[in-house]
Protein backbone atom coordinates (compact mmCIF):
# COMPACT_ATOMS: atom_id res chain seq x y z
CA UNK A 1 0.00 0.00 0.00
CA UNK A 2 1.10 3.81 -0.40
CA UNK A 3 0.12 7.06 0.25
CA UNK A 4 -4.29 7.87 1.40
CA UNK A 5 -3.34 11.97 1.03
CA UNK A 6 -0.76 14.41 0.77
CA UNK A 7 -0.48 17.91 2.20
CA UNK A 8 1.96 20.49 1.90
CA UNK A 9 1.84 22.56 5.50
CA UNK A 10 3.40 25.76 6.27
CA UNK A 11 6.28 26.42 8.83
CA UNK A 12 3.56 26.48 11.67
CA UNK A 13 1.57 23.42 10.47
CA UNK A 14 -1.31 24.90 8.52
CA UNK A 15 -2.31 23.51 5.32
CA UNK A 16 -1.40 25.19 2.68
CA UNK A 17 -2.65 22.23 -0.26
CA UNK A 18 -3.58 19.12 -0.35
CA UNK A 19 -4.58 16.12 -2.09
CA UNK A 20 -6.41 13.13 -1.47
CA UNK A 21 -5.92 10.33 -3.05
CA UNK A 22 -7.98 6.94 -1.60
CA UNK A 23 -10.30 8.54 0.74
CA UNK A 24 -9.83 6.38 3.55
CA UNK A 25 -8.09 8.73 6.28
CA UNK A 26 -10.24 11.32 7.52
CA UNK A 27 -8.18 14.90 5.96
CA UNK A 28 -8.86 16.25 9.36
CA UNK A 29 -6.37 14.08 10.88
CA UNK A 30 -3.42 16.38 9.34
CA UNK A 31 -4.67 18.92 12.55
CA UNK A 32 -2.49 15.82 15.03
CA UNK A 33 0.85 16.06 12.50
CA UNK A 34 2.16 19.52 14.15
CA UNK A 35 1.40 19.31 17.86
CA UNK A 36 3.08 15.42 17.80
CA UNK A 37 6.01 16.83 15.77
CA UNK A 38 6.56 19.72 18.17
CA UNK A 39 6.28 16.94 21.26
CA UNK A 40 8.59 14.25 20.11
CA UNK A 41 10.85 16.98 18.95
CA UNK A 42 10.81 17.96 23.28
CA UNK A 43 11.13 15.22 24.12
CA UNK A 44 14.36 14.07 21.93
CA UNK A 45 12.67 11.39 19.87
CA UNK A 46 11.81 12.95 16.62
CA UNK A 47 11.71 10.59 13.60
CA UNK A 48 10.44 10.80 10.29
CA UNK A 49 7.07 8.38 10.99
CA UNK A 50 5.10 10.16 13.31
CA UNK A 51 1.83 8.04 14.71
CA UNK A 52 -1.76 8.80 16.46
CA UNK A 53 -3.92 5.93 16.82
CA UNK A 54 -4.08 4.20 13.46
CA UNK A 55 -3.19 6.99 11.26
CA UNK A 56 0.47 7.34 10.38
CA UNK A 57 2.14 10.39 9.46
CA UNK A 58 5.34 10.20 6.59
CA UNK A 59 6.92 13.81 6.60
CA UNK A 60 9.77 15.55 5.36
CA UNK A 61 10.92 19.10 5.83
CA UNK A 62 11.84 21.29 2.82
CA UNK A 63 13.10 25.20 3.21
CA UNK A 64 9.76 26.62 5.25
CA UNK A 65 7.54 23.68 4.30
CA UNK A 66 6.57 20.48 5.29
CA UNK A 67 5.38 17.47 2.93
CA UNK A 68 3.48 14.94 4.69
CA UNK A 69 1.88 11.86 3.43
CA UNK A 70 -0.81 10.29 5.98
CA UNK A 71 -2.03 6.22 5.95
CA UNK A 72 -3.60 4.12 7.74
CA UNK A 73 -2.14 0.91 6.29
CA UNK A 74 1.11 -0.64 6.44
CA UNK A 75 2.34 1.58 3.50
CA UNK A 76 5.53 0.67 1.53
CA UNK A 77 7.79 3.64 3.40
CA UNK A 78 10.73 3.53 1.01
CA UNK A 79 8.20 4.69 -1.52
CA UNK A 80 6.54 7.25 -0.02
CA UNK A 81 10.06 8.87 1.02
CA UNK A 82 11.13 8.70 -2.25
CA UNK A 83 7.80 10.11 -4.02
CA UNK A 84 7.74 13.17 -1.40
CA UNK A 85 11.40 13.78 -2.43
CA UNK A 86 10.26 13.56 -6.18
CA UNK A 87 7.39 15.86 -5.85
CA UNK A 88 10.31 18.67 -4.17
CA UNK A 89 12.32 17.65 -7.39
CA UNK A 90 10.11 18.34 -9.65
CA UNK A 91 8.34 21.29 -7.98
CA UNK A 92 11.99 22.97 -8.40
CA UNK A 93 11.90 22.42 -11.64
CA UNK A 94 8.75 24.29 -12.26
CA UNK A 95 9.25 27.23 -9.92
CA UNK A 96 12.85 27.03 -9.12
CA UNK A 97 12.68 27.83 -5.40
CA UNK A 98 10.24 25.42 -3.62
CA UNK A 99 9.06 28.17 -0.52
CA UNK A 100 5.74 28.78 0.95
CA UNK A 101 5.60 31.78 -1.51
CA UNK A 102 6.21 29.79 -4.82
CA UNK A 103 3.01 27.62 -3.51
CA UNK A 104 0.47 29.92 -3.15
CA UNK A 105 1.27 32.13 -6.05
CA UNK A 106 0.77 28.76 -8.38
CA UNK A 107 -1.98 26.96 -6.47
CA UNK A 108 -3.65 25.76 -9.85
CA UNK A 109 -0.46 24.40 -11.29
CA UNK A 110 0.90 22.44 -7.75
CA UNK A 111 -2.43 20.92 -7.23
CA UNK A 112 -2.46 19.39 -11.20
CA UNK A 113 0.72 18.64 -10.37
CA UNK A 114 -0.42 16.76 -7.75
CA UNK A 115 -2.90 14.71 -9.38
CA UNK A 116 -0.68 13.90 -12.13
CA UNK A 117 1.72 12.82 -9.70
CA UNK A 118 0.18 10.35 -8.03
CA UNK A 119 -3.15 7.76 -8.72
CA UNK A 120 -5.07 6.27 -6.26
CA UNK A 121 -2.04 7.09 -3.63
CA UNK A 122 0.61 5.33 -6.33
CA UNK A 123 3.46 6.92 -7.67
CA UNK A 124 2.23 7.80 -11.67
CA UNK A 125 4.23 10.63 -13.77
CA UNK A 126 6.96 11.75 -11.98
CA UNK A 127 8.87 13.08 -14.75
CA UNK A 128 9.11 16.48 -15.11
CA UNK A 129 10.42 17.11 -18.52
CA UNK A 130 7.20 14.38 -19.80
CA UNK A 131 4.68 16.50 -17.25
CA UNK A 132 5.90 20.00 -18.99
CA UNK A 133 4.74 18.99 -21.96
CA UNK A 134 1.16 19.34 -20.72
CA UNK A 135 0.93 21.02 -17.28
CA UNK A 136 3.12 24.63 -18.17
CA UNK A 137 2.94 27.55 -16.30
CA UNK A 138 0.68 29.21 -18.52
CA UNK A 139 -1.81 26.93 -17.75
CA UNK A 140 -3.62 28.87 -15.09
CA UNK A 141 -6.61 29.24 -17.36
CA UNK A 142 -8.33 25.66 -18.23
CA UNK A 143 -9.35 25.54 -21.50
CA UNK A 144 -12.31 22.64 -22.29
CA UNK A 145 -12.29 20.10 -25.08
CA UNK A 146 -8.32 21.14 -26.26
CA UNK A 147 -6.78 18.67 -23.58
CA UNK A 148 -4.89 16.18 -25.07
CA UNK A 149 -2.82 13.62 -23.19
CA UNK A 150 0.52 13.67 -24.38
CA UNK A 151 1.55 9.84 -26.03
CA UNK A 152 4.30 9.74 -23.28
CA UNK A 153 1.85 9.25 -20.51
CA UNK A 154 -0.03 6.34 -21.92
CA UNK A 155 3.34 4.22 -23.42
CA UNK A 156 5.19 1.96 -21.82
CA UNK A 157 8.02 4.76 -21.97
CA UNK A 158 6.53 6.98 -20.52
CA UNK A 159 10.05 9.12 -19.81
CA UNK A 160 10.90 9.45 -23.41
CA UNK A 161 8.19 11.42 -25.90
CA UNK A 162 7.99 10.40 -29.80
CA UNK A 163 9.07 11.69 -32.64
CA UNK A 164 12.71 13.57 -31.25
CA UNK A 165 15.06 14.03 -33.89
CA UNK A 166 18.78 15.63 -33.92
CA UNK A 167 20.72 16.40 -37.08
CA UNK A 168 23.64 14.83 -34.59
CA UNK A 169 23.15 11.60 -32.79
CA UNK A 170 25.63 11.68 -29.38
CA UNK A 171 25.75 10.24 -26.36
CA UNK A 172 28.08 11.80 -23.58
CA UNK A 173 28.97 9.45 -20.66
CA UNK A 174 30.36 10.33 -17.16
CA UNK A 175 31.64 7.99 -14.59
CA UNK A 176 32.18 10.29 -12.04
CA UNK A 177 33.49 8.80 -8.66
CA UNK A 178 33.66 10.69 -4.80
CA UNK A 179 36.21 9.47 -2.29
CA UNK A 180 34.76 9.68 1.14
CA UNK A 181 37.55 8.84 4.04
CA UNK A 182 37.99 9.71 7.58
CA UNK A 183 41.95 9.37 9.04
CA UNK A 184 42.44 9.89 12.41
CA UNK A 185 45.94 11.72 13.86
CA UNK A 186 47.59 7.79 13.91
CA UNK A 187 46.83 7.69 10.14
CA UNK A 188 44.80 4.81 10.12
CA UNK A 189 41.19 4.92 7.88
CA UNK A 190 38.19 4.84 10.10
CA UNK A 191 35.95 5.11 7.31
CA UNK A 192 37.10 4.17 3.27
CA UNK A 193 34.36 4.15 0.56
CA UNK A 194 33.72 5.16 -2.67
CA UNK A 195 30.38 6.69 -4.24
CA UNK A 196 30.06 6.61 -8.11
CA UNK A 197 27.19 7.74 -10.81
CA UNK A 198 26.97 7.57 -14.28
CA UNK A 199 25.40 10.22 -16.03
CA UNK A 200 24.34 10.38 -19.61
CA UNK A 201 23.38 13.04 -21.74
CA UNK A 202 21.69 11.89 -24.61
CA UNK A 203 20.82 13.87 -28.01
CA UNK A 204 19.42 10.72 -29.98
CA UNK A 205 16.63 10.56 -32.68
CA UNK A 206 13.56 8.43 -32.36
CA UNK A 207 13.42 5.54 -29.95
CA UNK A 208 17.02 4.29 -29.58
CA UNK A 209 17.41 1.04 -27.01
CA UNK A 210 21.31 1.54 -25.88
CA UNK A 211 23.06 -1.45 -23.91
CA UNK A 212 26.21 -0.18 -21.48
CA UNK A 213 28.56 -2.73 -20.37
CA UNK A 214 30.99 -2.41 -17.67
CA UNK A 215 33.69 -4.52 -16.61
CA UNK A 216 31.64 -6.06 -14.18
CA UNK A 217 32.81 -8.47 -12.02
CA UNK A 218 29.66 -10.73 -12.05
CA UNK A 219 29.17 -10.42 -15.38
CA UNK A 220 32.89 -11.59 -15.82
CA UNK A 221 32.20 -14.73 -13.93
CA UNK A 222 28.74 -15.41 -15.76
CA UNK A 223 30.56 -15.26 -19.28
CA UNK A 224 33.72 -16.86 -18.31
CA UNK A 225 36.17 -13.72 -18.35
CA UNK A 226 36.86 -13.93 -14.72
CA UNK A 227 40.36 -15.45 -15.28
CA UNK A 228 41.61 -13.12 -18.08
CA UNK A 229 43.83 -9.97 -17.64
CA UNK A 230 40.45 -7.72 -18.13
CA UNK A 231 40.41 -6.07 -14.63
CA UNK A 232 36.72 -6.39 -12.95
CA UNK A 233 34.96 -4.27 -10.32
CA UNK A 234 32.20 -5.58 -7.52
CA UNK A 235 29.75 -3.28 -7.16
CA UNK A 236 27.48 -2.87 -3.92
CA UNK A 237 24.41 -0.72 -3.55
CA UNK A 238 23.60 -0.55 -7.49
CA UNK A 239 20.63 2.05 -7.88
CA UNK A 240 19.36 2.16 -11.60
CA UNK A 241 17.17 4.84 -13.58
CA UNK A 242 13.34 3.85 -13.96
CA UNK A 243 14.56 3.70 -17.84
CA UNK A 244 16.47 0.28 -16.88
CA UNK A 245 14.75 -2.85 -17.79
CA UNK A 246 15.73 -4.67 -14.00
CA UNK A 247 15.05 -8.13 -15.23
CA UNK A 248 17.50 -7.67 -18.08
CA UNK A 249 20.46 -7.22 -15.69
CA UNK A 250 18.92 -9.63 -12.84
CA UNK A 251 19.03 -12.25 -15.43
CA UNK A 252 22.87 -11.74 -17.34
CA UNK A 253 24.09 -8.63 -16.00
CA UNK A 254 23.19 -6.42 -19.50
CA UNK A 255 22.15 -2.51 -18.74
CA UNK A 256 19.94 -2.10 -21.27
CA UNK A 257 17.15 1.21 -21.88
CA UNK A 258 15.64 3.62 -23.83
CA UNK A 259 16.77 6.64 -22.26
CA UNK A 260 15.50 10.00 -21.34
CA UNK A 261 16.24 12.91 -23.94
CA UNK A 262 18.62 15.08 -22.44
CA UNK A 263 20.77 15.09 -18.91
CA UNK A 264 19.77 11.87 -16.64
CA UNK A 265 21.59 10.11 -13.92
CA UNK A 266 21.37 6.50 -15.57
CA UNK A 267 22.70 4.63 -11.98
CA UNK A 268 24.86 4.93 -8.93
CA UNK A 269 27.00 2.60 -7.24
CA UNK A 270 29.00 1.87 -3.89
CA UNK A 271 32.50 0.30 -3.48
CA UNK A 272 33.78 -0.43 0.33
CA UNK A 273 36.66 -2.13 -0.17
CA UNK A 274 39.80 -0.46 0.11
CA UNK A 275 41.28 1.72 -2.84
CA UNK A 276 44.92 -0.14 -2.59
CA UNK A 277 47.19 2.63 -3.08
CA UNK A 278 49.14 5.09 -1.33
CA UNK A 279 50.25 8.39 -2.58
CA UNK A 280 52.20 11.01 -0.98
CA UNK A 281 51.22 14.77 -1.13
CA UNK A 282 52.93 17.49 0.10
CA UNK A 283 51.23 20.80 0.93
CA UNK A 284 51.63 23.91 2.97
CA UNK A 285 48.35 25.39 5.20
CA UNK A 286 47.97 28.75 6.17
CA UNK A 287 46.71 28.53 9.58
CA UNK A 288 44.60 31.41 11.79
CA UNK A 289 46.66 32.48 14.93
CA UNK A 290 45.20 31.77 18.15
CA UNK A 291 46.33 32.75 21.80
CA UNK A 292 45.16 29.05 23.23
CA UNK A 293 44.52 25.76 22.44
CA UNK A 294 40.35 25.39 21.85
CA UNK A 295 39.36 22.94 24.25
CA UNK A 296 37.78 20.96 22.39
CA UNK A 297 40.74 20.98 19.99
CA UNK A 298 41.77 21.40 16.48
CA UNK A 299 39.32 20.75 13.67
CA UNK A 300 39.40 18.40 10.93
CA UNK A 301 41.35 19.21 8.05
CA UNK A 302 38.98 18.71 4.90
CA UNK A 303 41.01 17.93 1.60
CA UNK A 304 39.14 18.85 -2.04
CA UNK A 305 40.70 17.72 -5.25
CA UNK A 306 39.71 16.24 -9.06
CA UNK A 307 41.21 14.13 -10.61
CA UNK A 308 40.31 14.03 -14.69
CA UNK A 309 40.70 10.70 -16.91
CA UNK A 310 40.46 8.52 -13.55
CA UNK A 311 38.23 6.43 -11.56
CA UNK A 312 40.10 5.08 -8.45
CA UNK A 313 37.48 1.87 -8.56
CA UNK A 314 38.94 0.61 -11.89
CA UNK A 315 35.56 0.94 -13.27
CA UNK A 316 35.57 1.15 -17.42
CA UNK A 317 33.13 1.31 -19.82
CA UNK A 318 33.54 -1.46 -22.06
CA UNK A 319 31.16 -0.39 -24.73
CA UNK A 320 27.73 0.88 -25.42
CA UNK A 321 25.77 0.12 -28.20
CA UNK A 322 22.80 2.42 -29.65
CA UNK A 323 20.17 0.79 -31.42
CA UNK A 324 17.68 2.64 -33.75
CA UNK A 325 15.40 1.17 -36.37
CA UNK A 326 16.38 3.72 -38.72
CA UNK A 327 19.81 2.62 -38.47
CA UNK A 328 22.00 5.53 -37.74
CA UNK A 329 25.06 5.50 -36.52
CA UNK A 330 26.17 7.49 -33.14
CA UNK A 331 29.22 7.23 -31.12
CA UNK A 332 29.41 7.66 -27.43
CA UNK A 333 31.79 9.46 -25.50
CA UNK A 334 33.10 8.43 -22.40
CA UNK A 335 34.46 10.68 -19.62
CA UNK A 336 36.16 9.54 -16.23
CA UNK A 337 36.54 11.82 -13.00
CA UNK A 338 37.82 11.75 -9.51
CA UNK A 339 36.88 13.81 -6.79
CA UNK A 340 36.97 14.03 -3.28
CA UNK A 341 33.62 13.72 -1.30
CA UNK A 342 33.81 13.87 2.35
CA UNK A 343 37.55 13.63 2.86
CA UNK A 344 38.73 14.89 6.16
CA UNK A 345 42.33 14.01 8.15
CA UNK A 346 41.94 14.48 11.84
CA UNK A 347 45.02 16.39 13.62
CA UNK A 348 43.85 15.58 17.39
Amino acid sequence: MSASAVFILDVKGKPLISRNYKGDVAMSKIEHFMPLLVQREEEGALAPLLSHGQVHFLWIKHSNLYLVATTSKNANASLVYSFLYKTIEVFCEYFKELEEESIRDNFVIVYELLDELMDFGFPQTTDSKILQEYITQQSNKLETGKSRVPPTVTNAVSWRSEGIKYKKNEVFIDVIESVNLLVNANGSVLLSEIVGTIKLKVFLSGMPELRLGLNDRVLFELTGLSGSKNKSVELEDVKFHQCVRLSRFDNDRTISFIPPDGDFELMSYRLSTQGGKEYLMRAHFGLPSVEKEEVEGRPPIGVKFEIPYFTVSGIQVRYMKIIEKSGYQALPWVRYITQSGDYQLRTS
